[in-house]
């Protein structure tokens, strides 16, 4: 019996390859999220090492001032770099997951139609079975009447 070709396989595919980029997107995206927030962790860390030493003349103290100011400026920036990021790599991770309801939606429609397509090769060779069967039974039948 000749099988029936899903209509819709080079859209799930299609489905699938879209998947799969998504999903390299989404482990790229976290990544950078993570390397983002280790940067914003340095830098915190390095404000949080930086002091002012003691005896500066006035011009020294107030260069060590900006400077932590500077470094203190960079961490606000880190942090709100690696908060972007990270919003950025849910919004991706939320796309993946999107691709994948997607796919899975047209691999359940795969399964049903691989499903149907089983149950009519069933039928149909039940039938087929029937068929021979009850041409045996009807044969038999003439036979016994021819005999009488």
């Amino acid at each position: 019996m000749k099988r029936t070709a899903f209509r819709l396989q080079p859209v799930l595919e299609l489905r699938r390859a879209q998947e799969r980029t998504a999903g390299l997107a989404a482990a790229e995206a976290e990544r950078r999220a993570l390397r983002s927030a280790e940067h914003a962790d340095e830098v915190a860390a390095a404000l949080g090492g930086a002091g002012l030493p003691s005896g500066l003349t006035g011009a020294g103290f107030l260069a060590a001032v900006v400077g932590v100011r500077a470094l203190a400026a960079d961490a606000g920036e880190a942090r709100a770099a690696a908060t972007a990021t990270a919003q950025q790599s849910d919004a991706v991770r939320a796309a993946w997951t999107a691709a994948a309801q997607r796919t899975a939606a047209l691999e359940r429609l795969a399964e049903r139609h691989r499903l149907s397509a089983l149950r009519a090769e069933l039928a149909a060779e039940e039938r087929a079975v029937d068929d021979i069967v009850t041409g045996r039974h009807t044969r038999s039948r003439e036979e016994d009447t021819w005999t009488d």
